[in-house]
């Protein structure tokens, strides 16, 4: 059963990687785990890939543990787009720390269970975040995380034009621009926001010109200790 060809340009960049009987073998199993319903197990995968016939299923088994192949070279095809950012885990408002790796944009349903009290976050909607110096290499556009969480929530939006949205992000998502694409769309964003920040409203267009700095911002606004007294 042969994969789709906007999967297969997807998994192409890590065909030198494998022997040519191994790549064979992980595209039966990447199909089977497409297909799958339940686990996703070793059988389980063969037989949603029309293997169940096949009477050499240890060979597959061996793919991880025994077949020639290098981790670490895959892992190797996605070090163009790592970049250096900020650790939300290791950091605190006085020591900021930076780790090298991927940056995903992850959106995740909250749902409970049935079988539990517990709230548990489903992801269904996953954005690769590049670099600026990724982006040029590339000669794309470059997206700042803002952009794409706008995009995001507008497919959502899309996806469920009649469901009340509710988005919950940390303190990267606190971007006015963010703020008001939300409102365009009618979808509630909650994120951190300090109480002694400055907020303004955007400037005027047209006006008097006149000499010197171009003001970056118009009327400020009450700042949110004022508005909200504790």
């Amino acid at each position: 059963m042969p994969l789709p060809e906007a999967i297969i340009a997807v998994v192409a960049p890590f065909r030198p990687l494998f022997t040519a009987p191994t790549w064979r073998k992980l595209m039966t199993l990447l199909m089977g785990t497409l297909l799958a319903h339940g686990r996703r197990t070793v059988c389980s995968v063969l037989r949603f890939s029309g293997e169940q016939m096949n009477e050499n299923w240890s060979t597959y088994h061996q793919v991880r543990g025994r077949a020639r192949w290098s981790p670490l070279a895959a892992s190797q095809c996605q070090i163009s787009k790592r970049g250096n950012y900020r650790d939300s885990a290791l950091s605190s408002r006085k020591r900021a720390v930076s780790s090298s790796g991927l940056r995903w944009i992850v959106m995740a349903v909250v749902v409970t269970p049935p079988w539990t009290t517990q709230c548990w976050a489903v992801p269904f909607l996953v954005v690769l975040s590049t670099t600026p110096a990724f982006s040029e290499a590339a000669g794309k556009r470059h997206k700042t995380i803002a952009m794409w969480a706008g995009q995001m929530v507008s497919a959502v939006h899309r996806w469920l034009p009649d469901r009340e949205i509710c988005v919950v992000g940390d303190g990267a998502y606190n971007c006015l621009v963010l703020g008001v694409h939300c409102t365009h769309r009618q979808v509630t964003l909650i994120t951190p926001c300090q109480f002694d920040s400055v907020e303004a409203c955007t400037t005027p267009s047209g006006g008097i010109a006149h000499q010197g700095w171009q003001a970056a911002g118009g009327r400020q606004t009450i700042a949110p200790a004022r508005s909200h007294p504790h």
